[in-house]
């Protein structure tokens, strides 16, 4: 019998070390898969970035590896990533369609849609009612600023007192989105809102974890009752909620008048009737789906990550102070156009976003024609992983790469400059279309609560943790802030 193993053994051997994957002709290096695992021995499933970061170092800029047997290309700094989703955006515009997230989203929406004419029409749309709805304008200003009152009021019933902040942040990011798409604001005790903000949290971090690279690698266990049966059932809840908020709003609206995002999509399928196009109230489901998603959980990430560096930095808290207590003096509240006058707070807040790194690996792209990059090529369908967190802490890119500073983005004169580099939402055709809402959001939120409020890290917190928690967005790990009334800094 020992001998039969041993024999066993040596077989499996020799079919990994001759068995070969099949590379295209001039494909970009990379390490070497083998056969149904492709790379997957080769990386931590749990968090790749740091894996990633070492084939990087490997292999150049531009490398490939394969998830299960499929050809993946890996892109890596500014200088690739700009010369693909930029000056060739239509070659790298695609999506993936045979993913799990695919899969359990069972529609396009338009964050996962492929690259053709439903997706521009989608895209357009959106872009065009959401800024009907307010956004650059006044009237977006005054939903958030709406939205910063119930916070203001939580953080007040708990001044001298220390809260877990993660639950606050998703509700009001979710609340100020749910205003645009559905009409309505929920009280953060809301089963409503917790079930979607659950569903979204949960969904994250299985959609970048292992269960959805086993997935991924290994399709015949894909009808197996493993964990990431989880995601379908959690994504089939989410669509059925968002079916009856559409069909509330059939029974509620009134043609040409319409309240929110959901109405005017309405509106649209009666302009268009059945020509034909790629509006359909199936589409509207989840098109509801991606935007609260997308508009959720990045920016209460993004704020989380920002009260963690700045009660462990409250020399930066305190400048911010001062230069918000000299430009807003006596007025009432902050406005958006107030971001021009606080260079150091607007170099504050895009250094949170650069080290929050909040989508370390954008959303996959693929290649929708035959291409070359950089002296390789790459053939149509390739699935495409843009590192974004190879950009946003690159040598050369940045002053300080691997610490939280503000000056990455002021220059000699202490004036606010952006880098080129700075990427947080993606680049080319395919880069969020949440990006504006998100700004708005992060410097009213950020700007209103120091003004009002100190923050401070628990005395009994110990040393603080930044090492966050992966999945589709980067999570600080759970934490507690203390909460102190200020008067304005002299």
């Amino acid at each position: 019998m020992l001998v039969f193993l041993i024999l066993v053994w040596i077989c499996v051997f020799i079919f990994f070390l001759f068995i070969r994957i099949p590379r295209p002709i001039n494909f970009p290096p990379g390490p070497r898969p083998v056969p149904f695992f492709g790379n997957l021995l080769q990386l931590n499933i749990n968090n790749p970035l740091k894996d990633l970061e070492r084939l990087a170092d490997r292999y150049g800029k531009v490398y490939s590896m394969y998830i299960g047997s499929r050809p993946t290309v890996v892109l890596n700094g500014f200088e690739v990533m700009k010369e693909a989703l930029v000056n060739k955006a239509v070659d790298f515009a695609g999506r993936p369609q045979d993913l799990m997230v695919n899969h359990v989203t069972e529609g396009p929406g338009v964050i996962l849609s492929d690259y053709g004419p439903g997706w521009k029409e989608h895209r357009r749309f959106a872009l065009m009612t959401l800024r009907n709805f307010g956004l650059g304008k006044q009237s977006m200003e005054e939903r958030i600023l709406g939205e910063i009152t119930h916070i203001v009021d939580k953080l007040e019933k708990a001044v001298g007192s220390s809260i877990d902040p993660q639950t606050m942040f998703h509700n009001a990011a979710s609340n100020i989105i749910c205003i645009v798409l559905f009409g309505s604001r929920y009280d953060y005790d809301d089963e409503f809102l917790k079930t979607f903000i659950h569903i979204y949290t949960e969904n994250a971090k299985i959609a970048n974890g292992p269960w959805a690279m086993i997935y991924d690698s290994f399709p015949l266990l894909r009808y197996l009752p493993l964990p990431f049966k989880k995601a379908f059932a959690n994504a089939s809840k989410a669509r059925q909620m968002s079916s009856n908020l559409v069909n509330e709003h059939k029974r509620t609206r009134v043609p040409g008048e319409p309240r929110d995002f959901i109405d005017c999509y309405l509106d649209e399928l009666d302009k268009r009737g059945n020509d034909g196009s790629s509006f359909d109230e199936s589409q509207l489901i989840m098109y509801i789906l991606d935007l609260h998603f997308a508009g959720t959980d990045t920016t209460s990430n993004t704020l989380l990550t920002a009260f963690l560096y700045l009660m462990n930095h409250p020399d930066v808290q305190a400048r911010c102070q001062r230069e918000i207590d000299d430009v807003l003096e006596s007025k009432d509240h902050a406005s958006f156009e107030d971001r021009h006058n606080m260079p150091y707070t607007q170099a504050v807040i895009h250094e949170v976003q650069r080290v929050a790194n909040t989508v370390p690996l954008s959303v996959f792209h693929c290649t929708t024609k035959d291409t070359e990059l950089m002296g390789y090529n790459i053939p149509k369908g390739t699935l495409v992983i843009p590192n974004l967190t190879s950009v946003l802490n690159e040598e050369g890119q940045w002053k300080f790469p691997h610490e939280f500073n503000p000056d990455n983005f002021l220059n000699d004169q202490d004036q606010f400059e952006k880098p080129e580099a700075f990427i947080p939402f993606s680049i080319g055709p395919r880069v969020c279309l949440g990006e504006g809402l998100a700004r708005m959001e992060l410097f009213l939120i950020l700007v209103t609560l120091l003004r009002r409020f100190k923050f401070v890290w628990p005395e009994d917190a110990g040393e603080p943790d930044y090492t966050p928690l992966y999945g589709i967005t980067l999570t600080p790990k759970p934490y507690r802030m203390h909460i102190r009334l200020r008067e304005p800094v002299k």
